[in-house]
Protein backbone atom coordinates (compact mmCIF):
# COMPACT_ATOMS: atom_id res chain seq x y z
CA UNK A 1 0.00 0.00 0.00
CA UNK A 2 2.52 2.27 1.02
CA UNK A 3 4.84 1.77 -1.97
CA UNK A 4 1.75 1.76 -4.44
CA UNK A 5 1.03 5.66 -2.86
CA UNK A 6 4.70 6.40 -3.24
CA UNK A 7 4.85 5.44 -6.96
CA UNK A 8 1.73 7.43 -7.30
CA UNK A 9 2.94 10.39 -5.87
CA UNK A 10 5.97 9.98 -8.51
CA UNK A 11 3.91 9.84 -11.36
CA UNK A 12 3.59 12.69 -14.13
CA UNK A 13 0.31 13.96 -14.16
CA UNK A 14 0.61 13.10 -18.14
CA UNK A 15 0.84 9.44 -17.45
CA UNK A 16 -2.28 9.93 -15.42
CA UNK A 17 -3.87 11.52 -18.12
CA UNK A 18 -3.44 8.76 -20.67
CA UNK A 19 -4.44 6.00 -18.23
CA UNK A 20 -7.92 7.59 -18.29
CA UNK A 21 -7.92 7.75 -21.95
CA UNK A 22 -7.05 10.52 -24.39
CA UNK A 23 -9.33 11.35 -27.13
CA UNK A 24 -9.98 13.83 -29.64
CA UNK A 25 -12.06 15.95 -28.32
CA UNK A 26 -9.39 16.83 -25.48
CA UNK A 27 -6.75 17.30 -27.82
CA UNK A 28 -8.91 19.98 -29.54
CA UNK A 29 -9.23 21.68 -26.33
CA UNK A 30 -6.07 21.69 -25.35
CA UNK A 31 -4.63 22.95 -28.80
CA UNK A 32 -6.62 25.69 -28.81
CA UNK A 33 -5.28 26.29 -25.25
CA UNK A 34 -1.77 25.61 -26.28
CA UNK A 35 -1.80 27.98 -29.36
CA UNK A 36 -3.31 30.88 -26.67
CA UNK A 37 -0.71 30.68 -24.38
CA UNK A 38 2.17 30.92 -26.69
CA UNK A 39 0.80 34.35 -28.05
CA UNK A 40 0.65 35.54 -24.81
CA UNK A 41 4.20 33.55 -24.09
CA UNK A 42 5.93 34.53 -27.08
CA UNK A 43 6.57 38.33 -26.27
CA UNK A 44 6.96 37.83 -22.73
CA UNK A 45 9.61 35.17 -23.30
CA UNK A 46 11.47 37.81 -25.11
CA UNK A 47 11.20 40.60 -22.77
CA UNK A 48 11.92 38.60 -19.70
CA UNK A 49 15.41 37.59 -20.90
CA UNK A 50 16.29 41.09 -22.10
CA UNK A 51 15.61 42.13 -18.44
CA UNK A 52 17.76 39.68 -16.91
CA UNK A 53 20.68 40.75 -19.44
CA UNK A 54 20.52 37.75 -22.04
CA UNK A 55 19.22 37.71 -25.58
CA UNK A 56 15.57 37.27 -26.65
CA UNK A 57 16.78 34.03 -28.27
CA UNK A 58 17.67 32.81 -24.64
CA UNK A 59 13.91 32.97 -23.55
CA UNK A 60 12.23 31.45 -26.49
CA UNK A 61 15.01 28.76 -26.04
CA UNK A 62 13.48 28.44 -22.24
CA UNK A 63 10.07 28.26 -22.80
CA UNK A 64 10.43 26.10 -25.92
CA UNK A 65 12.76 22.71 -24.01
CA UNK A 66 11.61 24.06 -20.08
CA UNK A 67 8.41 24.54 -20.80
CA UNK A 68 7.51 21.68 -22.80
CA UNK A 69 9.13 19.12 -19.53
CA UNK A 70 7.60 21.37 -17.16
CA UNK A 71 4.29 19.79 -18.37
CA UNK A 72 5.19 16.39 -19.37
CA UNK A 73 7.26 15.61 -16.51
CA UNK A 74 5.36 17.60 -13.67
CA UNK A 75 2.59 16.93 -11.22
CA UNK A 76 0.06 19.24 -12.36
CA UNK A 77 -2.20 18.90 -15.14
CA UNK A 78 -2.53 22.18 -16.48
CA UNK A 79 0.89 23.70 -15.46
CA UNK A 80 2.71 26.04 -17.91
CA UNK A 81 6.40 26.62 -17.44
CA UNK A 82 8.79 29.09 -18.75
CA UNK A 83 10.83 31.97 -17.61
CA UNK A 84 9.41 34.53 -15.19
CA UNK A 85 9.80 37.56 -13.67
CA UNK A 86 11.09 35.74 -10.26
CA UNK A 87 14.20 35.03 -11.67
CA UNK A 88 15.03 38.51 -13.28
CA UNK A 89 17.09 39.54 -10.61
CA UNK A 90 19.21 36.80 -9.69
CA UNK A 91 19.71 35.99 -13.23
CA UNK A 92 20.72 39.26 -14.23
CA UNK A 93 23.17 39.55 -11.13
CA UNK A 94 24.71 36.08 -12.07
CA UNK A 95 25.33 37.05 -15.83
CA UNK A 96 27.08 40.20 -14.09
CA UNK A 97 29.21 38.20 -11.83
CA UNK A 98 29.95 35.50 -13.78
CA UNK A 99 29.30 35.43 -16.94
CA UNK A 100 26.97 32.93 -19.07
CA UNK A 101 28.36 30.58 -18.30
CA UNK A 102 28.23 30.64 -14.71
CA UNK A 103 24.22 31.05 -14.63
CA UNK A 104 24.17 27.61 -16.47
CA UNK A 105 26.15 26.18 -14.41
CA UNK A 106 23.87 27.24 -11.58
CA UNK A 107 20.61 26.67 -13.20
CA UNK A 108 21.77 23.06 -13.48
CA UNK A 109 22.94 23.20 -10.06
CA UNK A 110 19.21 24.25 -9.21
CA UNK A 111 18.24 21.29 -11.62
CA UNK A 112 19.42 19.02 -9.58
CA UNK A 113 18.51 20.63 -6.31
CA UNK A 114 14.98 20.48 -6.65
CA UNK A 115 15.45 16.70 -8.37
CA UNK A 116 16.77 15.40 -5.01
CA UNK A 117 14.21 17.98 -2.76
CA UNK A 118 11.24 16.19 -4.55
CA UNK A 119 12.36 12.92 -4.16
CA UNK A 120 13.03 13.67 -0.36
CA UNK A 121 9.50 14.98 -0.01
CA UNK A 122 10.42 18.56 0.57
CA UNK A 123 6.83 19.75 -1.48
CA UNK A 124 4.85 19.83 1.28
CA UNK A 125 7.57 21.65 3.24
CA UNK A 126 7.07 24.62 0.65
CA UNK A 127 3.88 25.75 1.96
CA UNK A 128 4.97 26.44 5.24
CA UNK A 129 6.56 29.42 4.27
CA UNK A 130 4.50 32.65 5.62
CA UNK A 131 2.45 34.82 3.05
CA UNK A 132 4.65 38.23 4.54
CA UNK A 133 7.70 36.45 3.68
CA UNK A 134 6.32 35.48 0.16
CA UNK A 135 4.58 38.51 -0.87
CA UNK A 136 8.12 40.98 0.82
CA UNK A 137 9.82 39.23 -1.64
CA UNK A 138 7.71 39.14 -4.68
CA UNK A 139 6.84 42.94 -4.31
CA UNK A 140 10.37 44.14 -4.02
CA UNK A 141 11.28 41.83 -7.36
CA UNK A 142 8.69 43.43 -9.06
CA UNK A 143 10.10 46.63 -8.13
CA UNK A 144 13.57 46.07 -9.43
CA UNK A 145 11.87 44.63 -12.80
CA UNK A 146 10.27 47.70 -13.53
CA UNK A 147 13.10 49.98 -12.17
CA UNK A 148 15.16 47.97 -14.53
CA UNK A 149 12.93 48.74 -17.76
CA UNK A 150 13.01 52.51 -17.06
CA UNK A 151 15.73 53.49 -19.85
CA UNK A 152 14.20 51.28 -22.42
CA UNK A 153 11.05 52.98 -21.84
CA UNK A 154 12.24 56.64 -21.93
CA UNK A 155 15.10 56.43 -24.01
CA UNK A 156 17.36 57.76 -22.25
CA UNK A 157 20.89 57.81 -23.25
CA UNK A 158 23.31 56.43 -20.51
CA UNK A 159 26.73 54.14 -21.20
CA UNK A 160 25.57 51.32 -18.59
CA UNK A 161 22.48 51.05 -16.24
CA UNK A 162 24.17 50.59 -12.22
CA UNK A 163 22.66 47.47 -10.81
CA UNK A 164 22.28 48.34 -7.50
CA UNK A 165 18.55 49.99 -7.10
CA UNK A 166 19.77 53.20 -5.40
CA UNK A 167 22.46 53.98 -7.52
CA UNK A 168 20.35 53.18 -10.16
CA UNK A 169 17.83 55.92 -9.66
CA UNK A 170 20.29 58.39 -9.16
CA UNK A 171 21.40 57.22 -12.94
CA UNK A 172 18.04 57.86 -14.23
CA UNK A 173 17.76 61.14 -12.86
CA UNK A 174 21.25 62.14 -14.05
CA UNK A 175 19.85 61.26 -17.45
CA UNK A 176 16.46 62.93 -17.50
CA UNK A 177 17.44 65.23 -19.84
CA UNK A 178 18.00 62.46 -22.82
CA UNK A 179 14.55 61.37 -22.74
CA UNK A 180 13.59 60.37 -26.55
CA UNK A 181 10.29 61.67 -26.72
CA UNK A 182 9.53 58.99 -30.05
CA UNK A 183 10.45 55.91 -27.60
CA UNK A 184 8.52 56.92 -24.91
CA UNK A 185 5.53 57.82 -27.23
CA UNK A 186 6.06 54.06 -28.56
CA UNK A 187 6.32 52.76 -24.79
CA UNK A 188 3.18 54.80 -23.43
CA UNK A 189 1.48 54.16 -26.27
CA UNK A 190 1.98 50.02 -25.94
CA UNK A 191 1.41 50.00 -22.49
CA UNK A 192 -2.26 51.90 -23.07
CA UNK A 193 -3.00 49.80 -25.57
CA UNK A 194 -1.89 46.97 -22.91
CA UNK A 195 -4.34 48.35 -20.42
CA UNK A 196 -6.85 49.13 -22.57
CA UNK A 197 -7.36 45.71 -24.23
CA UNK A 198 -7.76 44.35 -20.74
CA UNK A 199 -10.16 46.63 -19.63
CA UNK A 200 -12.59 46.23 -22.91
CA UNK A 201 -11.00 42.76 -24.89
CA UNK A 202 -9.48 40.79 -21.87
CA UNK A 203 -9.64 37.50 -24.11
CA UNK A 204 -7.42 39.12 -26.52
CA UNK A 205 -3.44 38.53 -26.89
CA UNK A 206 -2.44 41.96 -25.22
CA UNK A 207 1.03 41.57 -25.31
CA UNK A 208 1.44 40.48 -28.82
CA UNK A 209 -1.00 43.02 -30.26
CA UNK A 210 0.76 45.78 -28.88
CA UNK A 211 4.15 44.19 -30.01
CA UNK A 212 2.87 44.21 -33.47
CA UNK A 213 1.54 46.99 -33.57
CA UNK A 214 4.43 49.09 -32.24
CA UNK A 215 6.57 47.35 -34.67
CA UNK A 216 4.94 47.65 -37.49
CA UNK A 217 4.88 51.84 -36.67
CA UNK A 218 8.35 52.08 -36.01
CA UNK A 219 8.99 49.79 -39.18
CA UNK A 220 6.64 51.71 -41.91
CA UNK A 221 7.71 55.03 -39.99
CA UNK A 222 11.45 54.44 -40.03
CA UNK A 223 11.18 56.05 -36.44
CA UNK A 224 14.81 55.99 -34.56
CA UNK A 225 14.09 53.82 -31.78
CA UNK A 226 16.18 51.23 -30.60
CA UNK A 227 14.68 47.69 -31.52
CA UNK A 228 15.74 43.92 -31.24
CA UNK A 229 17.61 44.18 -34.05
CA UNK A 230 19.40 47.23 -33.01
CA UNK A 231 21.12 45.90 -29.79
CA UNK A 232 21.29 42.53 -30.81
CA UNK A 233 22.65 42.32 -34.43
CA UNK A 234 23.54 38.86 -34.53
CA UNK A 235 20.82 36.75 -33.01
CA UNK A 236 20.97 33.08 -33.60
CA UNK A 237 18.00 31.27 -35.37
CA UNK A 238 17.12 27.74 -34.42
CA UNK A 239 18.02 25.95 -31.40
CA UNK A 240 21.66 25.08 -30.60
CA UNK A 241 22.83 21.04 -29.77
CA UNK A 242 22.91 20.50 -26.56
CA UNK A 243 26.32 20.98 -24.49
CA UNK A 244 27.72 21.36 -20.74
CA UNK A 245 29.05 24.50 -19.62
CA UNK A 246 32.45 24.94 -18.10
CA UNK A 247 32.61 23.39 -14.82
CA UNK A 248 35.05 23.78 -12.26
CA UNK A 249 35.64 23.74 -8.16
CA UNK A 250 36.15 27.41 -7.95
CA UNK A 251 33.51 27.79 -10.29
CA UNK A 252 30.61 26.17 -8.38
CA UNK A 253 31.42 27.54 -5.27
CA UNK A 254 31.08 30.79 -6.63
CA UNK A 255 27.63 30.45 -8.26
CA UNK A 256 26.50 27.96 -5.08
CA UNK A 257 24.35 30.22 -3.31
CA UNK A 258 22.87 31.36 -6.49
CA UNK A 259 21.74 27.94 -7.28
CA UNK A 260 20.02 27.69 -4.09
CA UNK A 261 17.95 31.19 -4.68
CA UNK A 262 17.37 30.16 -8.08
CA UNK A 263 15.68 26.37 -7.30
CA UNK A 264 14.25 27.72 -4.30
CA UNK A 265 12.40 30.72 -6.18
CA UNK A 266 11.81 27.58 -8.67
CA UNK A 267 9.83 25.45 -6.00
CA UNK A 268 8.06 28.19 -4.34
CA UNK A 269 6.44 29.79 -7.30
CA UNK A 270 5.49 26.48 -9.20
CA UNK A 271 3.94 25.02 -6.58
CA UNK A 272 2.06 28.33 -5.55
CA UNK A 273 1.14 27.85 -9.22
CA UNK A 274 -0.02 24.46 -9.08
CA UNK A 275 -2.09 25.70 -5.65
CA UNK A 276 -3.80 28.55 -7.65
CA UNK A 277 -4.43 26.04 -10.79
CA UNK A 278 -5.92 23.41 -8.70
CA UNK A 279 -8.52 25.90 -7.25
CA UNK A 280 -9.50 26.37 -10.43
CA UNK A 281 -9.80 23.52 -12.01
CA UNK A 282 -10.96 21.64 -8.82
CA UNK A 283 -7.98 19.10 -8.88
CA UNK A 284 -4.81 18.29 -6.87
CA UNK A 285 -1.27 18.42 -8.11
CA UNK A 286 1.37 16.31 -7.03
CA UNK A 287 3.80 18.91 -5.06
CA UNK A 288 7.12 16.79 -5.01
CA UNK A 289 6.30 14.96 -9.07
CA UNK A 290 6.16 18.80 -9.57
CA UNK A 291 9.47 19.53 -8.09
CA UNK A 292 10.97 16.48 -10.13
CA UNK A 293 9.75 17.96 -13.27
CA UNK A 294 11.20 21.33 -12.67
CA UNK A 295 14.16 19.89 -11.65
CA UNK A 296 14.75 18.01 -15.11
CA UNK A 297 13.12 21.17 -17.24
CA UNK A 298 15.65 23.19 -15.61
CA UNK A 299 18.98 20.72 -16.62
CA UNK A 300 17.19 20.58 -20.03
CA UNK A 301 17.34 24.50 -20.36
CA UNK A 302 20.64 24.83 -18.84
CA UNK A 303 21.88 21.94 -21.51
CA UNK A 304 20.33 24.05 -24.35
CA UNK A 305 21.81 27.43 -23.10
CA UNK A 306 18.43 28.62 -21.37
CA UNK A 307 17.69 31.00 -18.20
CA UNK A 308 15.62 29.34 -15.06
CA UNK A 309 12.56 28.41 -15.72
CA UNK A 310 9.17 27.59 -13.52
CA UNK A 311 5.70 27.60 -13.39
CA UNK A 312 4.38 30.55 -14.44
CA UNK A 313 0.99 31.36 -12.27
CA UNK A 314 -0.45 34.16 -15.21
CA UNK A 315 0.60 31.86 -18.22
CA UNK A 316 -1.20 28.78 -16.05
CA UNK A 317 -4.65 30.78 -15.40
CA UNK A 318 -4.76 31.82 -19.12
CA UNK A 319 -4.31 28.07 -20.14
CA UNK A 320 -7.21 26.63 -18.37
CA UNK A 321 -9.33 30.00 -19.03
CA UNK A 322 -8.42 28.78 -22.85
CA UNK A 323 -9.83 25.13 -21.89
CA UNK A 324 -7.12 23.39 -21.34
CA UNK A 325 -8.15 19.91 -19.75
CA UNK A 326 -4.08 18.02 -19.49
CA UNK A 327 -0.83 18.44 -19.28
CA UNK A 328 -0.51 18.04 -23.41
CA UNK A 329 -2.19 21.92 -23.79
CA UNK A 330 1.55 22.81 -22.14
CA UNK A 331 3.04 20.86 -24.66
CA UNK A 332 1.41 21.92 -27.46
CA UNK A 333 2.05 25.42 -26.64
CA UNK A 334 6.23 24.62 -26.23
CA UNK A 335 5.99 23.40 -30.08
CA UNK A 336 4.33 26.56 -31.35
CA UNK A 337 6.98 28.79 -29.59
CA UNK A 338 9.41 25.86 -31.22
CA UNK A 339 8.24 26.79 -34.78
CA UNK A 340 8.21 30.29 -34.50
CA UNK A 341 11.85 29.85 -33.31
CA UNK A 342 12.78 27.97 -36.07
CA UNK A 343 10.69 29.86 -39.08
CA UNK A 344 10.12 33.09 -37.76
CA UNK A 345 12.39 34.69 -35.52
CA UNK A 346 13.98 37.16 -37.99
CA UNK A 347 10.89 39.01 -36.98
CA UNK A 348 12.07 39.34 -33.56
CA UNK A 349 14.27 41.88 -34.97
CA UNK A 350 11.57 44.97 -35.83
CA UNK A 351 10.46 44.64 -32.26
CA UNK A 352 10.88 48.14 -30.22
CA UNK A 353 12.75 47.86 -27.00
CA UNK A 354 10.39 50.21 -25.42
CA UNK A 355 6.81 47.94 -26.04
CA UNK A 356 9.28 45.51 -24.07
CA UNK A 357 9.44 47.58 -21.36
CA UNK A 358 5.52 48.22 -21.50
CA UNK A 359 5.04 44.26 -21.14
CA UNK A 360 7.63 44.40 -18.33
CA UNK A 361 5.75 47.12 -16.46
CA UNK A 362 2.41 45.42 -16.43
CA UNK A 363 4.31 41.97 -15.51
CA UNK A 364 5.87 43.91 -12.58
CA UNK A 365 2.48 45.42 -11.73
CA UNK A 366 0.70 41.64 -11.52
CA UNK A 367 3.54 40.83 -9.33
CA UNK A 368 3.80 43.30 -7.11
CA UNK A 369 0.23 42.17 -5.39
CA UNK A 370 -0.56 45.01 -4.11
CA UNK A 371 -3.93 44.77 -3.15
CA UNK A 372 -2.30 41.67 -0.95
CA UNK A 373 0.37 43.80 0.45
CA UNK A 374 -1.88 46.45 1.30
CA UNK A 375 -4.11 44.43 3.43
CA UNK A 376 -0.89 42.34 5.18
CA UNK A 377 0.07 45.75 6.37
CA UNK A 378 -3.40 45.99 8.69
CA UNK A 379 -2.05 43.05 10.33
CA UNK A 380 0.06 42.40 13.46
CA UNK A 381 3.31 43.98 13.92
CA UNK A 382 5.18 40.60 13.50
CA UNK A 383 3.84 40.16 10.02
CA UNK A 384 4.10 43.92 8.84
CA UNK A 385 7.53 44.10 10.04
CA UNK A 386 8.45 41.05 8.64
CA UNK A 387 6.67 42.21 5.48
CA UNK A 388 8.61 45.59 4.90
CA UNK A 389 12.05 43.72 6.36
CA UNK A 390 11.37 41.28 3.59
CA UNK A 391 10.60 43.74 1.01
CA UNK A 392 13.16 46.17 1.82
CA UNK A 393 16.12 43.26 2.09
CA UNK A 394 15.22 42.19 -1.87
CA UNK A 395 15.13 46.02 -3.07
CA UNK A 396 18.12 47.51 -1.15
CA UNK A 397 20.46 44.36 -0.41
CA UNK A 398 20.21 41.00 -2.33
CA UNK A 399 17.37 38.70 -2.95
CA UNK A 400 19.02 35.89 -1.37
CA UNK A 401 19.91 37.77 2.04
CA UNK A 402 16.00 38.63 1.90
CA UNK A 403 14.76 34.83 1.43
CA UNK A 404 17.28 33.76 4.03
CA UNK A 405 16.50 36.47 7.12
CA UNK A 406 12.94 36.23 5.90
CA UNK A 407 12.10 32.65 6.57
CA UNK A 408 14.80 32.82 9.83
CA UNK A 409 12.43 35.60 11.33
CA UNK A 410 9.71 33.80 9.85
CA UNK A 411 10.49 30.79 11.87
CA UNK A 412 11.42 33.12 15.31
CA UNK A 413 8.35 34.89 15.11
CA UNK A 414 6.04 31.46 14.85
CA UNK A 415 8.13 29.83 17.76
CA UNK A 416 7.47 33.15 19.63
CA UNK A 417 4.09 33.29 19.17
CA UNK A 418 3.56 29.31 19.88
CA UNK A 419 5.49 29.76 23.47
CA UNK A 420 2.62 32.80 23.98
CA UNK A 421 0.28 30.07 23.48
CA UNK A 422 1.28 27.47 26.24
CA UNK A 423 0.30 28.09 29.68
CA UNK A 424 1.85 26.95 32.64
CA UNK A 425 -0.43 26.99 35.48
CA UNK A 426 -0.62 26.45 39.10
CA UNK A 427 -3.42 23.72 40.06
CA UNK A 428 -4.16 24.40 43.32
CA UNK A 429 -6.96 27.37 42.06
CA UNK A 430 -9.75 24.97 41.66
CA UNK A 431 -10.39 26.08 38.36
CA UNK A 432 -12.75 24.06 35.95
CA UNK A 433 -11.75 23.50 32.67
CA UNK A 434 -13.72 21.45 29.69
CA UNK A 435 -14.09 17.89 30.63
CA UNK A 436 -12.52 18.39 33.57
CA UNK A 437 -15.28 19.01 36.06
CA UNK A 438 -15.05 15.34 37.76
CA UNK A 439 -11.43 16.07 38.91
CA UNK A 440 -12.41 19.51 40.83
CA UNK A 441 -12.86 16.88 44.64
CA UNK A 442 -9.46 15.83 43.78
CA UNK A 443 -7.94 19.37 43.07
CA UNK A 444 -9.59 20.81 45.97
CA UNK A 445 -8.50 18.15 48.60
CA UNK A 446 -4.80 17.83 47.40
CA UNK A 447 -2.66 16.77 50.32
CA UNK A 448 -0.52 18.99 52.00
CA UNK A 449 3.01 18.87 50.41
CA UNK A 450 1.60 18.28 47.18
CA UNK A 451 2.17 21.00 44.12
CA UNK A 452 0.63 20.66 40.85
CA UNK A 453 1.01 22.59 38.10
CA UNK A 454 -0.77 21.97 34.29
CA UNK A 455 0.73 22.67 31.19
CA UNK A 456 -1.61 23.22 28.17
CA UNK A 457 0.87 23.27 24.98
CA UNK A 458 3.94 22.00 23.17
CA UNK A 459 7.09 21.96 25.48
CA UNK A 460 9.83 23.09 23.30
CA UNK A 461 12.88 25.27 23.41
CA UNK A 462 11.08 28.19 23.12
CA UNK A 463 9.12 28.02 26.58
CA UNK A 464 11.39 25.08 27.79
CA UNK A 465 13.18 27.52 30.50
CA UNK A 466 9.64 29.07 31.33
CA UNK A 467 8.58 25.78 32.81
CA UNK A 468 11.99 25.75 35.24
CA UNK A 469 11.78 29.11 36.12
CA UNK A 470 7.42 28.64 36.93
CA UNK A 471 8.65 25.45 39.35
CA UNK A 472 11.35 27.44 40.94
CA UNK A 473 9.12 30.08 41.97
CA UNK A 474 7.40 28.09 44.12
CA UNK A 475 9.45 29.20 46.93
CA UNK A 476 9.94 25.73 49.33
CA UNK A 477 10.12 22.34 48.53
CA UNK A 478 7.28 20.47 48.00
CA UNK A 479 7.44 16.59 48.57
CA UNK A 480 5.76 15.92 45.62
CA UNK A 481 5.18 17.81 42.08
CA UNK A 482 2.61 16.44 39.94
CA UNK A 483 3.18 17.97 36.14
CA UNK A 484 0.24 17.51 34.55
CA UNK A 485 0.45 16.88 30.67
CA UNK A 486 -2.37 15.69 29.06
CA UNK A 487 -2.65 18.54 27.02
CA UNK A 488 1.32 18.37 25.94
CA UNK A 489 1.14 16.80 22.62
CA UNK A 490 4.44 17.51 21.78
CA UNK A 491 7.81 17.62 23.40
CA UNK A 492 11.35 18.41 21.73
CA UNK A 493 14.91 17.15 22.87
CA UNK A 494 15.00 20.96 25.25
CA UNK A 495 11.70 19.81 26.68
CA UNK A 496 12.98 16.31 27.41
CA UNK A 497 15.93 18.25 29.04
CA UNK A 498 13.93 20.76 30.95
CA UNK A 499 12.51 17.65 32.32
CA UNK A 500 15.43 15.64 33.19
CA UNK A 501 16.97 19.06 34.80
CA UNK A 502 13.32 19.19 36.96
CA UNK A 503 13.45 15.72 38.05
CA UNK A 504 17.36 16.00 39.22
CA UNK A 505 16.82 19.48 41.04
CA UNK A 506 13.66 17.85 42.85
CA UNK A 507 15.44 14.66 43.69
CA UNK A 508 18.56 16.89 45.30
CA UNK A 509 15.61 18.60 47.56
CA UNK A 510 13.79 14.95 48.09
CA UNK A 511 10.70 15.56 46.39
CA UNK A 512 9.81 13.18 43.66
CA UNK A 513 7.99 14.03 40.74
CA UNK A 514 4.89 12.63 38.93
CA UNK A 515 3.86 13.25 35.34
CA UNK A 516 0.05 12.41 34.64
CA UNK A 517 -1.66 11.98 31.06
CA UNK A 518 1.13 11.78 29.15
CA UNK A 519 0.35 11.61 25.50
CA UNK A 520 2.36 8.90 23.07
CA UNK A 521 4.73 11.28 21.56
CA UNK A 522 6.05 12.63 25.17
CA UNK A 523 5.91 9.63 26.43
CA UNK A 524 7.97 8.15 23.61
CA UNK A 525 10.63 11.02 23.91
CA UNK A 526 10.83 10.44 27.89
CA UNK A 527 11.68 6.78 27.34
CA UNK A 528 14.77 7.35 25.50
CA UNK A 529 16.53 8.57 28.37
CA UNK A 530 15.59 6.32 31.36
CA UNK A 531 12.31 8.36 32.40
CA UNK A 532 9.26 6.01 31.06
CA UNK A 533 7.51 3.11 32.68
CA UNK A 534 9.58 1.61 35.10
CA UNK A 535 11.73 4.34 36.26
CA UNK A 536 12.55 4.95 39.68
CA UNK A 537 13.33 8.96 39.39
CA UNK A 538 9.75 9.79 38.35
CA UNK A 539 6.35 8.38 38.57
CA UNK A 540 3.68 8.33 35.35
CA UNK A 541 0.24 8.03 35.79
CA UNK A 542 -2.30 7.42 33.42
CA UNK A 543 -4.86 10.23 34.55
CA UNK A 544 -4.78 13.03 37.34
CA UNK A 545 -7.12 11.12 40.11
CA UNK A 546 -3.72 8.04 39.61
CA UNK A 547 -1.61 10.57 40.32
CA UNK A 548 -3.33 12.24 43.72
CA UNK A 549 -3.31 8.63 44.79
CA UNK A 550 0.07 8.46 43.86
CA UNK A 551 0.69 11.64 45.89
CA UNK A 552 -1.00 10.80 48.69
CA UNK A 553 0.69 7.19 49.14
CA UNK A 554 3.78 9.05 49.02
CA UNK A 555 3.25 11.63 51.35
CA UNK A 556 1.84 9.15 54.27
CA UNK A 557 5.06 7.29 53.20
CA UNK A 558 7.11 10.17 54.09
CA UNK A 559 5.13 10.87 56.94
CA UNK A 560 5.32 8.06 58.41
CA UNK A 561 9.39 7.84 58.38
CA UNK A 562 8.92 10.97 59.97
CA UNK A 563 7.24 9.62 62.87
CA UNK A 564 9.70 6.75 62.91
CA UNK A 565 12.40 9.09 63.63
Amino acid sequence: MYHSARLTAFTPKLVTVFGEGYSLGRFRRDAVAGLTVAIVALPLAMALAIASGASPDKGLVTAVIAGFLISALGGSRVQVGGPTGAFVVVVFNVIAQHGYDGLLLATLMAGLMLIVAGYSGLGSLVRFIPQPVVTGFTAGIAVIIASSQVKDFLGLSMKAVPADFIPKWEAYFGALGSVQGVTLAIGVGSLALIVALRKWAPKWPGFLIAVVVAAAIVALLHLPVETIGSRFPNLPTGLSAPALPDVSLAKLQAVMSSAFTIAFLAGIEALLSAVVADGMIGSRHRSNQELVGQGVANLASALFGGLPATGAIARTATNIRAGAITPVAGMIHAVFLLLFVLFGSALMAYVPLAALAAILFMVAWGMSEHHRFIQLLRMPNGDRALLLLTFGLTVLVDLTVAIGVGVTLASLVFMMRMSRTVEIANDRSGEVREGESEEIDQRDALPDGVEVFRIDGPIFFGVANELLDTLRRIGRSPRVVILRMRRVPLLDASGVTTIEEIVRQAASANTRVILSGLQSQPRAMLERVGLGAGSERVVLCEDFPAALRAAAAITAASSGAANLD
